[in-house]
């Protein structure tokens, strides 16, 4: 084994510059990849946090409101009421129906209109009577809105979910082009470990030919050429983790969190994962492009 590491050290100073090179492509591309990840696990993390809350509103008619299933200058009547009431609770998709008269609305609208000028020229009159609808599953939520979208005495059926969506779909975007960048480069760097692999059996190509005829195994040649590599990847992998570190310190801890308190950011259990792996995708891309370059130089 004094050979082996004997031999890598060698390499690693002949190939210098090559070998910082993949360093720095190694840091780069897998930083991309490590702020992929968090930010797939931050997206995650939204989703479980909303679409848990997420409900839907059917808004009763008033004798202001305007649509198609509304009379006018009527109010939602009883039997329209409960029939609503009981298509809703007759779904499969409804996990939970409450009912919320204008007076129970006002009482919410007087706690979040407190302190402002508005609260004096409003009273119940002004509200609509509605059901709030906490579905099975939130990502299923079609079918109860269609079947009541077009009852008489619905004016209009609200779901978080045309507000949340758009975000989710920006979110996603962002994650999946981070990721994209990085995948190339992390493909540059395993172009570049290869060559730089690949000149080396070259220069060594003497050395090893006598050693495949003294009955050398295959494993005792690359061991060096896989040090090399393994070597250049750890240590590219080993900055990534700082900066996803730093990152979550300086950008998530001290600045997000205290700006926006109601989201819930990621943490360092989310870190440790993406550092996993970072550290799994770096050791598999410098042993397969070290194995494919010193390959046609194992053969007499």
């Amino acid at each position: 084994m004094r050979h082996t590491f004997r031999e890598a050290l060698s390499g690693l100073r002949r190939n210098l510059s090559m070998t910082l090179a993949v360093i720095v492509t190694m840091w780069v591309s897998l930083s991309l990849f490590g702020v992929g990840l968090l930010a797939a696990q931050q997206v995650d993390l939204i989703k479980g946090r909303w679409y848990d809350r997420i409900e839907i509103t059917v808004f009763l008619c008033t004798a202001d409101s305007s649509g198609p299933n509304c009379e006018p200058g009527q109010n939602t009547t009883d039997a329209q009421r409960e029939a609503i009431r009981s298509t809703l609770e007759s779904n499969a998709e409804v996990a939970q129906v409450f009912y919320q008269s204008k007076d129970e609305v006002f009482e919410e609208f007087k706690q979040a209109y407190a302190d402002s000028p508005i609260l004096s020229s409003m009273s119940a009159d002004n509200m609509q009577d509605l059901f709030r609808i906490k579905l099975v599953d939130p990502e299923e939520y079609q079918g109860v809105q269609s079947a009541v979208s077009g009852m008489p005495g619905v004016q209009a059926v609200q779901d978080l979910r045309q507000y949340l969506d758009p975000l989710f779909e920006w979110l996603n975007l962002g994650q999946w082009l981070t990721v994209g960048a990085s995948v190339l480069l992390l493909v540059a760097a395993a172009l570049q470990i290869g060559n730089t692999i690949r000149m080396a059996a070259f220069s060594r190509r003497r050395e090893i030919g006598i050693m495949r005829l003294v009955g050398a195994s295959n494993f005792y040649i690359m061991a060096p050429f896989l040090i090399e590599s393994l070597v250049a990847a750890l240590v590219g992998a080993a900055l990534a983790c700082g900066t996803l570190a730093a990152l979550e310190q300086f950008v998530i801890i001290e600045k997000a969190k205290p700006a926006i308190e109601t989201i819930q950011w990621i943490g360092w259990e989310h870190v440790g994962l993406a550092m996993v792996g970072l550290v799994v995708v770096a050791v598999v891309l410098s042993i397969i492009p070290t194995l494919i370059a010193t390959r046609r130089y194992l053969r007499v």
